[in-house]
């Protein structure tokens, strides 16, 4: 089984603003976020099944909206699950959970401090987590780097997340991207917390970056807290897939340690949807 845990839909109009103007200063003009559906479909014929995620990030001009997710994982709810995304700082940030559970059918949740702009620590937003935790929707964060220059690194930092799971050591996390470039922070957090996780995608571009993050992961004995995801659009599974089998090439010749075979293809082959209580 391949089951990719991250990934991406979103119309042109869902995607603007400072996000997408950031976007093309740092990758070029040539830019494009947008996913259609007919394309994101045709690109899972690559793999099993997959999470879909919404974002609720307008501050930044990225806004999926969780009906937008929902509708489209309800054409094929055998391989797709959809995570629901609410900005913690809406005053209606609970309900708007509850309906994305309940009435939309979303199994997760997506936050993102860097682009929703706020605190992960603060008690403030507590009782959102808690109510994720209540309706067992497992949390995925985008805690890690961005090149939006409005997004505080400072709240970016996976290590907050020991914060949260202190307070939640029932509710089901997901570190994305490893949390790079703080990979080892993410290992430290993830040994550390039973029920917090952390995904491999993202990194296929960064050789230096992906191997030295997974030495890292091996090093803490926590391979088996890493999901595979992909992140798409951006890449897909055969360019992930064919990227993690080739990690060990940046250091033939060296005497440099590998990351062992058989712990890439458990990553590759693992059941997130199992680890996160979704099965």
């Amino acid at each position: 089984m391949i089951f990719d845990c991250h990934t991406h839909l979103a119309h042109p109009d869902h995607v603007g603003g400072d996000f997408l103007a950031d976007a093309k200063r740092a990758w070029g003009e040539s830019y494009s976020m947008p996913c259609s559906p007919v394309e994101h479909q045709e690109a899972m014929k690559q793999c099993d099944g997959a999470i879909v995620l919404a974002l609720d990030a307008e501050d930044v001009g990225f806004y999926v909206p969780n009906e937008y997710v929902a509708t489209y994982v309800s054409t094929n709810p055998d391989s797709l699950v959809g995570f629901a995304s609410v900005n913690p700082k809406r005053s209606d940030a609970i309900e708007r959970l509850v309906y994305a559970k309940e009435e939309l059918g979303l199994k997760g949740l997506k936050l993102a401090p860097i682009y929703q702009i706020f605190d992960p620590v603060s008690p403030e937003y507590f009782p959102l987590y808690a109510k994720a935790e209540e309706l067992e929707m497992p949390v995925m964060w985008h805690q890690g780097t961005s090149y939006i220059r409005v997004g505080p690194l400072d709240l970016s930092n996976p290590v907050l997340i020991d914060v949260v799971a202190r307070h939640f050591p029932k509710l089901k996390m997901v570190i994305a991207h490893l949390g790079h470039p703080w990979t080892s922070e993410t290992a430290c957090v993830i040994r550390k917390h039973p029920n917090v996780f952390s995904d491999v995608s993202a990194l296929v571009t960064r050789p230096w970056q992906f191997y030295t993050a997974m030495l890292s992961m091996v090093e803490y004995g926590v391979t088996n807290k890493l999901l595979f995801g992909t992140d798409f659009p951006f890449f897909d599974c055969d360019r992930t897939i064919k990227a993690f089998r080739n990690i060990n090439h940046i250091i033939e010749g060296t005497n440099m340690p590998r990351i062992p075979e058989e712990v890439i293809e458990s990553i590759i082959h693992g059941n997130p949807l199992e680890k996160l209580g979704l099965n």
